[in-house]
């Protein structure tokens, strides 16, 4: 939820990602083109992330409090899970572990690309 008025920024990257799609994709060809569609890709990815990130990220930071037993911001409890797998702090937990860095991956992709999440 948000205190902005309609339209929503989800909306208005639809309404610019369906511009490039109808109107200049068609009439492009070449280096133009291909960078049409890495706009379109572009804009995709930031609609998804508006539309699903605060869910996904509220699911994510949940798992990963109560893998590592502590609360932080999302970014910093990634990156402590990280640091504790190159120094091998999880070797009792490798199941655990890996169902968590399987979800996460998993997380990031839903975003960046939702072929690659199933």
């Amino acid at each position: 939820m948000t205190l902005q008025d309609r339209p929503s920024a989800a909306e208005l990257l639809d309404a610019v990602r369906e511009f490039l799609q109808r109107d200049i994709l068609p009439s492009s060809e070449g280096r133009v083109a291909f960078h049409v569609r890495v706009a379109l890709n572009a804009l995709t990815i930031v609609e998804r992330e508006l539309v699903l990130g605060p869910e996904i990220d509220e699911g994510m930071h949940s798992r990963l409090v109560a893998l590592l037993d502590e609360d932080a911001p999302l970014r910093e409890l990634v990156e402590r899970l990280a640091e504790g797998i190159r120094e091998g702090a999880f070797e009792d937990r490798g199941d655990e572990v890996l169902d968590a860095t399987r979800e996460l991956v998993r997380a990031k992709l839903q975003i960046t690309n939702a072929r690659y999440a199933t």
